[in-house]
């Protein structure tokens, strides 16, 4: 099962995506860690990125995907993995997509996970860390919702997406999404 996890900060995405991963035994990719692990292993386009990376500036969509295409091409991604973080914009969506189809392994599922505005701010303000002071809160949801929502469209257009209710117990949250992926699980299985 290949899929792509989406939602804004503080919706809960790190402890569904770790559950996800365990329950369903995917790989899981953050963009994060595959660029410190690139650049960790000194490859090429890892020591590219390090340049950006070290003047705390965005690593270059161009850089971005071709370590995701990189990573993709791995052994243990062969079984199925979550994209945690990635696509961030349409246009890497759009580069996603094209490194899939050459390699004929299009994503299965688009999983959004949806939390209204008022229940962020009391999750991210609650957890006392610098970046979660109320402006900063403000912007990175601005953020968020500017590069993120024509991802929504995007892919509901091409049936890709299911949104989750992210209210709840962890547990609700997980079962839910179990719903969605446990019919995906056995369809894949199939067409093997």
């Amino acid at each position: 099962m290949r899929m792509v996890f989406i939602g804004p900060p503080g919706a809960g995405k790190g402890t569904q995506a770790a559950l996800v991963v365990k329950t369903y035994g995917l790989v899981h990719l953050s963009t994060g860690d595959m660029l410190r692990a690139a650049r960790d292993a000194k490859t090429e386009v890892g020591q590219l990125a390090d340049q950006y990376m070290s003047a705390g500036q965005l690593v270059p969509d161009a850089i971005i995907l071709a370590i995701v295409q990189e990573r993709l091409a791995a052994d243990d991604c062969r079984r199925g993995y979550l994209l945690d973080g990635f696509p961030r914009t349409l246009a890497q969506a759009e580069a996603l997509d094209r490194i899939l189809a050459d390699a004929k392994t299009p994503l299965d599922v688009v999983l959004e996970l949806r939390v209204p505005d008022e229940e962020l701010f009391r999750r991210l303000s609650g957890r006392g860390r610098s970046d979660d002071q109320p402006e900063v809160i403000r912007q990175r949801l601005v953020a968020y919702r500017q590069q993120t929502e024509p991802l929504l469209d995007y892919y509901q257009r091409r049936s890709l997406l299911k949104t989750i209710d992210g209210l709840g117990t962890v547990e609700e949250i997980f079962q839910r999404i179990q719903q969605v992926l446990n019919p995906l699980q056995s369809k894949s299985v199939e067409d093997r």
